[in-house]
């Protein structure tokens, strides 16, 4: 049995980090039902960029919030849920008639979860915006990149999914934890601002002691270091490069073919004549010449796999890591002991009235 068996979720359907977050919940076994918008309300049931990835394990419940009778029944829904989630803009919810006091009057140990980018409060809380605004504000955005260029956005993993998703995961689980023990739930405001704000507890640790600079690609974890970097091989594919302990740098530098005296590593001067050395030797070689030549070695190089050699690559095979044919999706984590790594596929839609059959 998957460890949230028998908790009763609600998530009401958006794109990004709330989809994300239901996904996790229900792949950890939280019977969720997906509130999404139905096409009497404007738009086709599943018109969202999720598909049958991102909305697995839960079933589609068409609503239109602005119908009595829906509205209605999506509060008794409400009165049976141990948490709900939702990344709407502040005060939408509040003139649904479904903000959290109006929830906590029907149900007082619901726990609310709100996921949104700049909070609740702030002079910016109503203003629109995306992952990269959000990490752009954060100071996480500033880090990453070369020295040389604009910062480069890492995707939308930092500010949707790490600082947003899992921190609105990471605070219903906590909140429910406490409601189970009060019998009494609360609100959990996620902000994606706080969140990746978070993520860079360490800069701002070494920041303080002199050992981090606010100049991009200098450090010794944003590919200032000749040694904790990518590089690019003779067939156009890459490495990553993760040497950092003087034992792994050791066995990093015996792989190339140099000399310890020849490449001293905390020679922070020498970082750039280095890492020219370092280019060199890699772009003479394919990267799977690499990745063979290091494995079984200390020295913390791996091949740069593509989405579409992850799933193939053999530790990913060995460990499940990805499953599917038709459709290749990575595989629930965290694992727990004595439960298969199995997602559950997309169930059928539901009606609003099998929704509350369900949970009678």
């Amino acid at each position: 049995m998957k460890p949230l068996a028998g908790l009763r979720i609600l998530e009401f359907d958006g794109l990004g980090p709330v989809t994300f977050a239901g996904m996790v919940l229900a792949d950890m076994g939280a019977d969720v039902l997906r509130l999404s918008r139905s096409a009497t309300a404007g738009a086709p049931v599943f018109a969202e960029v999720g598909g049958e990835v991102l909305h697995r394990g839960r079933a589609a419940v068409p609503v239109n919030l602005k119908d009595t009778a829906d509205h209605a029944r999506v509060l008794t829904l409400i009165d049976s849920a141990d948490a709900l989630i939702e990344g709407f803009r502040p005060g939408v919810m509040e003139r649904l008639g479904l903000g959290p006091e109006a929830c906590a009057g029907r149900n007082p140990r619901l726990v609310y979860g709100r996921i949104t980018g700049w909070g609740q409060t702030g002079p910016m809380a109503s203003e629109v915006g995306h992952d990269i605004n959000y990490i752009a504000l954060s100071g996480a955005l500033h880090a990453m990149g070369r020295a040389d260029q604009p910062p480069a956005p890492p995707l939308n993993l930092i500010g949707d999914y790490a600082g947003g998703a899992m921190m609105l995961v990471t605070g219903v689980l906590a909140a429910l934890v406490e409601a189970r023990t009060t019998g009494k739930g609360r609100a959990v405001d996620a902000a994606m601002t706080d969140g990746s704000a978070l993520l860079t507890s360490l800069f701002h640790a070494l920041r303080a002691r002199g050992l981090w600079s606010d100049a991009r690609g200098t450090n010794l974890l944003d590919g200032g270091a000749p040694f904790y970097r990518c590089y690019a091989c003779r067939d156009g594919r890459f490495v990553a490069v993760g040497a950092l302990e003087p034992r792994f740098y050791a066995a990093l530098i015996a792989g190339l073919g140099l000399t310890p005296d020849s490449a001293p590593q905390y020679e922070t001067a020498g970082w750039s004549a280095l890492h020219d050395r370092f280019a060199a030797i890699f772009a003479s070689q394919d990267r799977d010449h690499w990745a063979a030549r290091f494995a079984g070695t200390d020295a913390c190089v791996t091949p740069v796999l593509s989405l579409e050699e992850a799933p193939s690559h053999p530790h990913n095979v060995a460990r499940g890591t990805f499953v599917g044919s038709a459709v290749v999706q990575p595989a629930p984590a965290p694992r727990f002991a004595d439960v298969p790594a199995l997602p559950t596929p997309q169930p059928e839609p539901l009606s609003l009235d099998q929704a509350l059959s369900r949970w009678s």
